[in-house]
């Protein structure tokens, strides 16, 4: 399908020269000989982009602009005088304009104009599709109570600068919560830098948020930047604050005051612009009068507060998350989706879910893995889900026997012995890995080999 183009031109010539040209270069051509005309033809049709002349009898090309880019913002116009001024380009510029061209037309630049204002647009539509993309994958399932409580609370907050401070237990969703706000925030399209607080060392963290100068100290073989300079113009999330100790906390402090710090080793001051949105599992009331935690440093962060509920505050929503889970779980591993029997539900429904939303996925994850069957009955739960489930492998022994060859009967104790491993170790397939003494990537290729032959 060739791009349409609108020419508003009141000269006649060089509509007819315009058309003939951009007909023969392959485009679909619509024309208009003033102002009110082009408005009235773009409620009927839609070009990819115009060409406006500026002076025109009636409304001019400016207000026309104006018109057009109130209600189609996205197409791309690129404005044709032959009386052009600075002041004019920029007024044309400001209000959306993508290009200004004077006459007479060259045939070259007009091609130019064009095709750039339409690779543009291209973009512009990519970035929009991977927006509304990344927003689809971010985001949060359920139709419960407390679940359209949070969605709510999330558009108030997303499209302001507020700093948000969101509570929850650990796998609730926090960041899930934080990506959110950031995505639809007029931020968007600038930096989301997540920064794990718990799992930085001591000694470290100065380095980690703030970066340093070659040479800073021991290992500081190079320039690094922090997360906080990482972060300037879009969003930093500060997973995991209660777990900063109160130097850290301090320095945070100071920052978040200032807008300004340097790096370790440096002496040049660095100025950010960022919004901040930090995320904890503990009480910060209650660590702060433990002494644990600042007063001061949080109420600079708790200026909106977000709690996300459990998964035992919203169980009318584990069918739904169960579905979901299942239907990742088989894109990723490129196989069949599976699907959850109602007795299973009914376990999982009177499952504490200490581990929350987390747990829940982790486990449907390792059910598509290790369950041959397409639908996961009581039977394949394991403990602590269904507590009459035996541990796996108990009676497995004699069963190797059956097989005639020793290959089937190693592969028949090898999935036994990495079902009980990966119980063993919480079905951490890291750990399990390193338990056995093999790569975390060969123990993925086992399971999954193992799964599909079972």
């Amino acid at each position: 399908m060739f791009p349409t183009i609108m020419i508003v031109d009141d000269e006649p010539s060089i509509v007819q020269s315009l058309k003939g040209l951009l007909t023969d270069e392959g485009f679909e051509v619509l024309t208009a000989a003033n102002g009110y005309e082009a408005l009235q033809l773009l409620e009927t049709e839609a070009p990819d982009m115009v060409l406006l002349d500026i002076w025109m009898p009636g409304i001019d090309g400016i207000e026309t602009l104006k018109e057009i880019k109130k209600g189609s913002p996205h197409t791309q116009v690129v404005m044709i005088t032959g009386h052009g001024t600075i002041e004019t380009a920029v007024q044309a510029t400001k209000l959306g304009a993508f290009d200004f061209i004077e006459k007479p037309l060259s045939i070259d630049k007009v091609i130019v104009a064009i095709n750039n204002a339409l690779n543009f647009r291209r973009l512009e539509e990519e970035n929009q599709y991977l927006r509304r993309k990344t927003i689809a994958k971010h985001a949060i399932t359920g139709n419960s109570g407390p679940v359209q409580q949070l969605r709510e609370a999330i558009l108030r907050v997303a499209p302001t600068e507020s700093w948000v401070l969101i509570k929850g237990e650990n796998g609730t969703g926090k960041e899930l919560v934080a990506r959110n706000i950031h995505h639809m925030s007029r931020r968007a399209g600038r930096p989301f830098i997540d920064v794990n607080c718990a799992a930085i060392p001591e000694e470290l963290i100065e380095s980690e948020l703030f970066g340093h100068e070659k040479g800073a100290f021991t290992g500081a073989s190079g320039k690094k930047v922090g997360k906080f300079q990482m972060a300037d113009k879009g969003s930093l999330f500060l997973d995991e604050i209660g777990d900063m100790s109160l130097k850290t906390q301090a320095k945070i402090l100071r920052v978040l005051q200032e807008k300004q710090f340097q790096r370790v080793g440096g002496g040049r001051t660095l100025y950010v612009d960022v919004r901040v949105i930090a995320a904890t599992n503990k009480n910060l009331e209650e660590e702060i009068e433990k002494g644990t935690f600042r007063e001061d440093l949080y109420y600079r962060l708790n200026v909106v507060p977000i709690e996300v509920p459990s998964l035992r505050n919203r169980a009318e929503d584990l069918a739904m998350l169960v579905d979901v889970f299942f239907e990742e779980a088989a894109q990723k591993n490129r196989a069949p989706q599976k699907s959850m029997a109602p007795d299973a539900v009914a376990l999982l429904l009177n499952y504490g879910w200490p581990g929350n939303v987390r747990e829940l996925k982790n486990l449907i994850e390792r059910l598509a893995i290790m369950v041959s069957d397409t639908v996961i009955t009581a039977d394949h739960l394991p403990k602590p889900y269904n507590p009459k489930t035996a541990v796996a492998g108990t009676q497995a022994v004699d069963t190797f026997f059956n097989h005639q060859e020793l290959k089937a009967a190693k592969e028949h104790f090898e999935h036994h012995f990495i079902q009980r491993k990966l119980m063993e170790n919480d079905y951490n397939i890291t750990h399990t890995a390193k338990a056995i003494g093999v790569e975390r990537s060969y123990l993925h290729r086992r399971i999954k080999k193992l799964a599909k032959n079972k």
